[in-house]
């Protein structure tokens, strides 16, 4: 993908992904913690780190989509 230049300073696209990435975590956290407080997610880190995952997919897929 590559670089954003910020002022001099090189950023990768990724980081920028992965950073929109956790916002959308966190907003999925919010109505997930109820979840987990029911007894519905077993393992809730797990769970969460398999949604952030699927998250900064479709983030990096939407760039992608964006580019086109």
């Amino acid at each position: 993908m590559g670089e954003l230049n910020i002022y001099g300073v090189y950023v990768p696209i990724l980081l920028i992904q992965a950073v929109l990435a956790y916002v959308l975590l966190r907003i999925v956290m919010l109505g997930g913690d109820r979840l987990v407080e029911q007894g519905w997610i077993a393992q809730p880190n797990i769970f969460y780190l398999c949604v952030f995952v699927v998250l900064l997919w479709l983030v990096h897929y939407a760039f992608i989509l964006c580019q086109i």
